[in-house]
């Protein structure tokens, strides 16, 4: 079920009156009953693996509270490894199997992979990492493990962020589930104007873009010069529009039920530094990597070189977590080498103003451009061959231009529009709270804005397109 589908728009209304007309007291069965409905639209045998994640969890969590010692750490690893497991057995066994078959043929015959080729379970990474976070947390004691299955488990499912995230922390949305909400209605209309920006960036940018970015990278051999420069930094804008739009959707969604989930996206293309750009980007799963892994690691408070491993390390693992591809580890381990020269080169903190401030505005922005060439190929062959090829024919300036645009077709005037009223946003995000500012505005001038808004969205929607969000793949 897309959040971007016929079914949904059906679906949550239904879930939003059932959860405020019943009583209280059964507000967290609405959203466990809806959530695992929402999660079987999917595919239904899948419940089981999010069902089993979430009994393994609970009762480790359980274990550990009155443990200590070895039999505590023993608990935790347990429960971890088959969180792991599950996760690993239908994301990158394939991937793994195929890689060991690759490094023995360089040396014999190269044996024939035994391939399971399953399907991808919606959201098994991040609902992976929330129980991985809850039971470390747990034992780290600083969180209390929860006594109520039904709850935990609306907990782990909670529908607006079960299949893309933002990967939520213990300590803010299990208390926020086993609270009794009353409805605040200006909560609840903020979370419906929180999720028209979502579907604007969805529909009218990152769908609009998607039609000429899967053209390109499906195919990049049949394109040269401007035209894969265009792609490329299409798609750095259409995945963020992508991704972010379903955060803004996800967590404009959690606050119509009267819950706060943590911000995932904060204006990242504004960024002077690729570390100031993982403090902007999928913020969620940059402090899980931060918390779980780049500290218990060491962190920064160790020697330059140490600390420089432990960063790539921790963007290497990044990048697996997004799917098992060579190209995804390539891009974490491009994001981390970035980082590990800006340590040698920058100071921690560094800010700069004017011209200098929009010079490495732009760097930061192509640094991440070229990365992101890798992600969004099918093989390192095919990323190789955007980057070697993207200034083919710059010598006739005019005419490398001019092919580059002819991609173009008649959505080009809307896209640029769009384009801009998305940077402005982001942009003046950065000193304040744009939704809240026009709320703030006289009757006429808000609802002209609502009316545009919501028009600009509807004429802008690429017919026929049944596109899913890039991050469901993960």
């Amino acid at each position: 079920m897309l959040f971007n589908s016929i079914e949904f728009a059906v679906f949550l209304p239904v879930v939003f009156t059932a959860y405020w007309i019943l009583p209280k007291k059964y507000q967290w069965v609405v959203l466990l009953i809806s959530s695992y409905w929402f999660y079987m639209s999917w595919k239904i045998e899948y419940v089981m693996l999010i069902l089993a994640t979430t009994a393994v969890s609970f009762f480790a969590a359980i274990m550990m509270q009155n443990k200590q010692g070895q039999v505590k750490k023993l608990i935790l690893f347990a429960a971890a490894a088959i969180s792991i497991g599950i996760l690993f057995f239908f994301k990158y066994f394939d991937f793994f199997n195929r890689s060991i078959c690759d490094i023995i043929g360089l040396f014999t015959v190269r044996p024939d992979p035994f391939v399971l080729k399953l399907i991808l379970p919606v959201g098994i990474s991040f609902y992976t990492f929330q129980t991985i976070s809850y039971v470390i947390d747990v034992y780290r004691g600083t969180s209390k493990a929860e006594l109520h299955f039904g709850k935990y488990a609306a907990f782990i499912s909670f529908f607006p962020q079960l299949v893309a995230g933002p990967i939520e922390r213990t300590n803010n949305l299990m208390p926020q589930i086993n609270k009794k909400h009353s409805f605040d209605y200006a909560k609840a209309i903020y979370g419906l104007k929180l999720m028209a920006w979502g579907y604007f960036k969805k529909l009218a940018l990152a769908d609009v873009m998607g039609v000429y970015t899967r053209a390109i990278f499906n195919n990049p051999q049949y394109y040269r010069g401007f035209s894969l420069v265009l792609a490329a930094v299409m798609f750095t804008i259409q995945i963020y529009c992508d991704f972010s739009g379903y955060s803004d959707i996800a967590i404009g969604t959690a606050k119509l039920f009267g819950i706060d989930l943590m911000c995932n996206f904060k204006s990242p293309y504004f960024s002077q530094s690729i570390r100031e750009f993982w403090g902007r980007w999928h913020i969620s799963l940059s402090t899980w990597f931060r918390d779980y892994v780049y500290i218990p690691l060491g962190g920064s408070r160790c020697s330059k070189l140490r600390h420089s491993v432990n960063l790539m390390v921790t963007f290497l693992v990044s990048g697996l977590w997004h799917g098992a591809n060579t190209t995804y580890i390539l891009w974490g381990g491009i994001h981390g080498l970035g980082q590990v020269i800006e340590n040698y080169l920058l100071p921690k903190k560094s800010a700069s103003k004017g011209l200098l401030r929009w010079f490495r505005v732009t760097l930061v922005f192509g640094f991440c451009t070229l990365a992101l060439v890798f992600f969004a190929s099918k093989s390192v062959h095919d990323a190789v061959y955007i980057i070697s090829h993207l200034f083919d024919g710059i010598s006739d300036f005019s005419g490398y231009i001019e092919k580059g645009f002819s991609i173009f077709d008649n959505y080009d005037a809307g896209l640029i529009l769009s384009l801009i009223l998305l940077f402005a946003y982001d942009y003046y995000s950065l000193k304040g709270d744009v939704i809240s500012a026009i709320s703030s505005r006289g009757k006429v001038i808000r609802w002209t804005v609502y009316v545009v808004f919501l028009l600009w969205i509807y004429f802008n929607v690429v017919p026929d397109n049944n596109s899913v969000f890039i991050y469901f793949q993960f």
